[in-house]
Formats: C-alpha cells, sequence, structure tokens
C-alpha cells in the first residue's frame, strides 16, 4: 500500500530562510505538529528536519536537539548534501563519498544516542532528502538579471566525472540501507538533474542518469555485507580512500545478485576477484560499463550518446569465482543470476 510521507519542514536552521528557528523553537513546534497530524492519521509518516549541511555551526547539536523534542512522534530525520569539484582535483572530488559516509554516521550516532537518553525501542530512520553534484551551474547563475522571467537557472551539465561520483554516492546509501529508507535527487529535469529537456519537445539523458537508473533497477532487495580489501591513496582533504568503491545486493525474487564497483583509480584498470560462497549456482548475465576516455565529456542534445553504458565487460565466472577487470575510472554492474535448472 502506499505511504504517506510529510517532512516537518525543511532547511529551518538557515539564516537565508525567512521564518528561521532555533533547534528549540523547531523542534517544540515539529513535536506539536507532529502529534496532530498522527491523530488525524497514524499511518502516515514523518520526518524531521535535520541540519541544512553538516557544514552549519549547529550540526549535530540541532539534530540532537530537534530529537529530544520529537522522537517518538517523528520516524525520520532528514539530511542534505551536495558536492563540487571547483578546484578540479579529481581525486578528492571522488573521495567525497567518504564525506556523505562520515554525515551518515553522525546522524545515526546522533539518532542512537537519543534512543538511549529516552530509554526508547525504536530505531529512528534517516531520509537523504538532496543529494547530488551541484556546482557547474554556479557561475552563470550568479550573473542572471534580477527578476527576470522563467530564467535557465541551476542548469549543471553533467560530465563522466560527476557520474562516477553520483555511482560511490548511490554505493554509500546502499551501504547504509538499514537506517537509510529515503534518498532523493531533489530534482529529475533540468534543475541539477539527471534527465534535460529544451522547448519543443527534445530531450536526452545526463551522464548521471545511470548509475542512477542501475541503483534503481537493479539495488533492490537485501545489501549483502561482503568483506573487502582494496588498495588505498591519500588525497588533499581525506586519508586512506579506497581505490575500489563496492555495494552487492541480492533480489531473492529474481534469484539475482548485482555488483555495483567503482574503480577510482586515474592511472591503472583494476582487477576485482569475488568469492561467490552461498552463491554456487549462479551464472553471469551482463557486466555494464559507463566509461569515456575524456572524464570531462558531456551528453548533449546534439550528442546524447557520447556517455552511454556499454555491454559486455570484461568478467569471468569459473568455480564459484568471479574475476571482472574495471578498467580506470569507470561505473560497473555485473548482474548474476540463478541457473534454472537449481
Amino acid at each position: 500500500h502506499a505511504i504517506k510521507t510529510w517532512c516537518l519542514g525543511n532547511e529551518m536552521d538557515g539564516p537565508w530562510q525567512i521564518g528561521q528557528k532555533t533547534a528549540s523553537e523547531y523542534g517544540r513546534l515539529a513535536c506539536e505538529t507532529a502529534k496532530v497530524m498522527k491523530w488525524v492519521d497514524p499511518t502516515i509518516e514523518l520526518v524531521a528536519c535535520g541540519s541544512s549541511a553538516q557544514s552549519m555551526c549547529t550540526f549535530p547539536e540541532w539534530e540532537a536537539t530537534v530529537l529530544e523534542h520529537t522522537y517518538e512522534h517523528v520516524d525520520y530525520i532528514s539530511l542534505h548534501t551536495y558536492y563540487g569539484n571547483h578546484e578540479q582535483n579529481t581525486p578528492n572530488f571522488l573521495a567525497r563519498s567518504l564525506d556523505m559516509d562520515k554525515f551518515i554516521k553522525t546522524v545515526i550516532s546522533v539518532c542512537d544516542f537519543i534512543k538511549a537518553k529516552k530509554r526508547s525501542k525504536k530505531d529512528l530512520a534517516l531520509s537523504f532528502d538532496e543529494w547530488n553534484v551541484w556546482y557547474h551551474s554556479n557561475e552563470a547563475d550568479r550573473s542572471l538579471p534580477r527578476w527576470s522571467k522563467g530564467p535557465a537557472q541551476l542548469e549543471d551539465i553533467y560530465n563522466l566525472e560527476d557520474a562516477l561520483l553520483v555511482g560511490c554516492m548511490l554505493i554509500t546509501l546502499l551501504k547504509h540501507a538499514d537506517r537509510i529508507k529515503i534518498a532523493c535527487l531533489a530534482q529529475l529535469v533540468n534543475v541539477i538533474a539527471p534527465i534535460m529537456t529544451e522547448n519543443g519537445g527534445k530531450a536526452w539523458r545526463q551522464s548521471i542518469f545511470y548509475p542512477f537508473q542501475h541503483a534503481s533497477l537493479y539495488g533492490r532487495g537485501s545489501v549483502l555485507q561482503p568483506v573487502i580489501s582494496s588498495p588505498l591513496y591519500d588525497c588533499k582533504d581525506y586519508s586512506d580512500v579506497p581505490y575500489l568503491e563496492t555495494a552487492t545486493v541480492w533480489q531473492e525474487n529474481k534469484n539475482e545478485l548485482t555488483i555495483f564497483a567503482v574503480n577510482r583509480d586515474w592511472q591503472e584498470a583494476m582487477v576485482l576477484e569475488t568469492e561467490l560462497q552461498g552463491f554456487e549456482h549462479y551464472r553471469l548475465i551482463e557486466h555494464l560499463v559507463l566509461e569515456n576516455s575524456d572524464l570531462k565529456a558531456v551528453n548533449s542534445k546534439d550528442h546524447p550518446e557520447t556517455i552511454t553504458p556499454r555491454f559486455n565487460g570484461q568478467s569471468k565466472l569459473s568455480e564459484n569465482k568471479l574475476t571482472s577487470v574495471l578498467n580506470k575510472l569507470s561505473w560497473n554492474v555485473i548482474r548474476l543470476r540463478q541457473s534454472p535448472d537449481q
């Protein structure tokens, strides 16, 4: 059945907001609002508003104070994050999903602290309301005339590099699927979006469309916790960054196993060896690869398939061992299915 989910506000802590509130002001109001809404309809799910970003000086105290008021009356707390590459530092940019992982773990810790403090039996879920890459359109948006009518605004044109980070972010969300129950690209068309359109009916897919599509199609089921070993690198803002970012999802109803993998290495291909214990009778269906020799390549209305997945990536299955070649700077989707006679 359909689940009705309501967000109790959005970015209430920002000084740019009309009606900005302190955590206590918002928490008290959200608590009373939540009680009334659930009295009217006990089936709804409610999202308490978290910090606008983890860079806010009040993070994570905001979450703790808000949940002091609302913990027993809401079902989720929200998170927002966007990443950019203004410095054109690819290794550092592709490592930003580690920042996302830290953000998620911090909010989970706050939720569990409040749970313990209140001696509650409930685990609070997370709603990642907004996430994406967002920076390409910043300069153009600053030069827009004030009060212009229907301007083309926030229209990031995404390249392969962006698709790789979006893939890493999707993998990060999957890894925390036990607590993240909602995760949304805030916009889907034109505005920092995977799909672009023009007047007259012209539409095309941006590079980030494909990891999002693959995760939607094949990221349904149970996220497994494999033991992963990967070489590491250091960059400007992060240390011990794994070259391999990966997650595995098992769709029991279809007897399918999907491995999502990003090779962050900007110089060399990587050989991924996977021991399929418990999946002895599975066969290889396909290995999809998203890559391009030009990391800054983009899709456009005139060239909509510059960046598009190709089939027949380099994977071989032998005696319950899957060996896959992950080309440098590539997004990979490796799908297996149980043999029909098993």
